[in-house]
């Protein structure tokens, strides 16, 4: 969701997805991200970051643990019911939009 909007950017998308199977964290997250979008998305640690912030500020998102893994400290994220409610929602308007086309005859 980009600042101030319910809309679902398309990195946002492939967080939110990714986090479908479980809690990740953050370089686990970039790179199911990225094989995901078969390399078309690939999120700075910045970005995901911010989007990640986003997600939680929203409650799309939830903290579900956090460790120390070689003395720096590593947080999983997992997806919300709402969140999984707002994805669906995008994959079924993404579906509609796209069989606009699809399902179009060409003349």
């Amino acid at each position: 969701m980009p600042r101030g909007t319910d809309e679902v950017s398309e990195p946002m998308y492939f967080v939110l997805t990714a986090l479908l199977d479980g809690p990740l964290h953050g370089h686990a997250i970039m790179k199911v991200v990225t094989d995901l979008s078969n390399g078309r998305v690939k999120p700075s640690v910045g970005t995901l970051y911010g989007i990640l912030e986003r997600l939680s500020d929203r409650g799309v998102i939830l903290v579900d643990r956090e460790e120390i893994v070689n003395g720096r400290s590593r947080r999983y994220f997992r997806i919300t019911q709402s969140g999984k409610s707002i994805l669906e929602a995008e994959a079924r308007r993404m579906l509609e939009a796209a069989s606009l086309v699809v399902n179009r005859n060409y003349a």
